[in-house]
């Protein structure tokens, strides 16, 4: 009689070394095939594939005038499986450090979290950036320490002390950055800041490696296959600038012991001629292994002088924005440039009163901007959102009125090639009707038509709003870099931009600004060598009213258009309007002349009181 049992158990047993040996075989193919580390491990043994940095592109100004490059520097460089019978007391004495340090960093090199991506059979980085002399000290030693290896790379140097914003920095790359773009590993750099971020990709060109032979001691016997599957990095790009460092340099001096900001704008191409934010700081204190000491002192600072101003600063823009106001109640037909409108002392109306300074009354449109006269804008935006027919609510006036500000690069961003621009704030109506409860008019919110209230600006915005005018009704995006090497700039900083007002309401503004210089707000601004339009603004603040001008040179065929922004300065003509007239000579003449050399002697001397201190 058969077993059936036995047979069941036959079959049982088969199928269980079955299932073990095919086990074994997916193991195997796991192993082999799909992981890394068994592929890492078994190259190891022979092989060592050394990675070549690419030399970061250099930077220069509009004049050729280098600005950043590179230094060489040495990495030192780990593979944790290679390392044994290291004398940690040597080791530590030949590169400078304690104990501590080396046993913190090799417990954060195996840490995962910390350093993404970590295998103990590829090289980690140990401690970066060591200058040629102390690379030298080790490299006599390197043999005494197996698993340890010399990494050739580059650190920028500045051959300038000034524009610190525009040019940013560079640092190692963090968990963020290696798992955004998985082009960088552990101990890569990265631009952080200015153009240095924005232009990255263009900056940091292309890595190649080096397959090195190895015996079975693990020395290095020359190159695979004689460098046949070698790959040569391919250098970054290198940039020039649209900034006049001599310019930049005289804004930085110019704003000592101030806050606030200084841009200047060619508006014939957009290009910034310089960006200035105060307080600021010397670049070349983010170089090496001090910048994460030296960026945690400045970000302490309560100044604040790693915040860029120029992008990031949102200020009332005070009078300079009634010459938007202008062009907006010209082309919608609330005025016309002969209209007239009452001032005695402010705009008064219902109960409602918004001071100003004494001037004749009424006044025209020019005088009005000459002046600088509170009440004829107030009475112009009155009528366009609450005495006319024409849109038939005061929501469909206000959406008019905000689509003429956007049109003129407000309310968003310009698009700056620079890391992190504000926008600023345009209201629309659909904000007044949440604030009062859909119960609100043109005296509602009559502040915004002298740039009070809710309307916020950029300087850089500011700048441009002078460019657009000095263009009659056009603007290029506002940019920093004139060109990168053998390649085409966006055409976003190419290409022209059109407000919603016609070329012939832009003439009556600029007739307005070149009045306020010959005989109004802007006297100090009546020189010689140029014909000078120009438009103050006092920014009202809950301390000291903040100075304010913005202007153009010359009126017509205009060079620079420049915005100065200084907080607590007081009345646009104490700080604004002189310092815009000393940039605007620099850039213009080439130089300063004898007088105005004192002048700006006497500007940076002065400073203002900020609460706590003073700068």
């Amino acid at each position: 009689m058969k077993d059936f049992n036995l047979e069941k158990r036959k079959y049982i047993l088969a199928g269980a070394m079955v299932s073990i040996v095919l086990l074994y075989v997916l193991r195997l193919f796991s192993l082999q095939i799909l992981s890394d580390d068994y592929k890492k491990n078994a190259e190891s043994n022979a092989f060592l594939n050394q990675i070549q940095y690419p030399s970061r592109g250099v930077i220069y100004d509009r004049n050729g005038n280098l600005l950043v490059y590179n230094q060489p520097s040495y990495d030192i460089m780990v593979i944790m499986r290679e390392v044994h019978d290291l004398d940690t007391l040597d080791f530590c004495n030949s590169l400078g450090i304690d104990k501590e340090f080396f046993i913190s960093r090799m417990k954060i090199i195996k840490n995962r979290n910390m350093n993404p991506g970590y295998s103990q059979y590829t090289q980690q980085l140990f401690m970066d950036q060591l200058s040629v002399e102390e690379s030298s000290v080790f490299q006599e030693k390197l043999h005494n320490y197996s698993g340890f290896y010399l990494q050739k790379r580059s650190i920028r140097q500045y051959a300038t002390h000034h524009a610190a914003h525009v040019l940013g920095d560079v640092a190692e790359v963090s968990k963020g950055d290696m798992e955004e773009d998985d082009y960088y590993k552990s101990g890569d750099y990265i631009g952080k800041l200015g153009v240095e971020r924005s232009y990255e990709k263009e900056l940091r060109g292309e890595k190649g490696v080096q397959v090195l032979l190895r015996d079975a001691h693990g020395l290095i016997k020359g190159h695979y296959m004689d460098g046949q599957y070698d790959k040569m990095p391919v250098p970054g790009k290198n940039l020039t600038l649209t900034l006049d460092m001599e310019l930049q340099a005289l804004g930085e001096r110019l704003m000592e012991g101030k806050i606030g900001s200084i841009v200047a704008i060619e508006p014939e191409t957009g290009e910034i001629l310089c960006m200035v934010s105060a307080p600021n700081y010397d670049p070349s204190l983010m170089v090496g292994r001090k910048r994460g000491k030296n960026h945690l002192l400045l970000s302490k600072d309560e100044w604040k002088p790693l915040l860029n101003r120029s992008i990031m600063g949102q200020y009332p823009p005070g009078s300079t924005f009634k010459t938007s106001q202008a062009l907006t109640f010209l082309q919608e037909g609330v005025i016309t440039p002969e209209t007239a409108y009452p001032c005695y002392h402010g705009f008064v109306f219902r109960g409602l009163r918004v001071g100003c300074h004494g001037h004749a009354s009424p006044l025209s449109l020019v005088p009005a901007i000459a002046t600088s006269c509170n009440g004829y804008f107030c009475w112009g935006l009155y009528n366009m959102l609450g005495a006319r027919q024409k849109y038939g609510n005061v929501q469909t006036a206000m959406t008019t009125w905000k689509d003429y500000m956007v049109s003129m690069g407000f309310g968003y961003k310009l698009g700056v090639d620079l890391p992190g621009e504000k926008r600023g704030m345009i209201p629309n109506a659909q904000f007044y009707d949440k604030a009062y409860k859909n119960d609100w008019s043109g005296l509602t919110v009559i502040s915004i038509s002298i740039g009070q209230g809710e309307v916020t600006l950029t300087p850089l915005q500011i700048a441009n709003l002078g460019a657009t005018i000095a263009n009659r009704g056009t603007f290029i995006t506002p940019h920093v870099v004139k060109s990168i090497e053998g390649q085409e700039l966006d055409s976003l900083y190419t290409t022209p931009r059109r407000t919603l007002v016609d070329r012939q309401y832009y003439d009556v503004v600029v007739r307005g600004m070149r009045s306020a210089v010959q005989g109004g707000t802007c006297k100090a601004a009546n020189v010689s060598w140029a014909e000078i339009c120009g438009k103050t603004g006092t920014a009202q603040n809950r301390g000291h009213d903040h100075s304010v001008f913005m202007g153009f040179a010359p009126m017509n065929n205009p060079k620079i258009a420049i915005a100065v922004y200084v907080e607590n300065g007081g009345f646009g003509a104490t700080y604004g309007v002189p310092i815009g007239t000393l940039m605007m000579e620099q850039y213009l003449n080439g130089k300063l002349s004898a007088a105005s050399e004192a002048q700006a002697n006497s500007f940076q001397q002065r400073r203002i009181s900020y609460g706590s201190g003073s700068r």
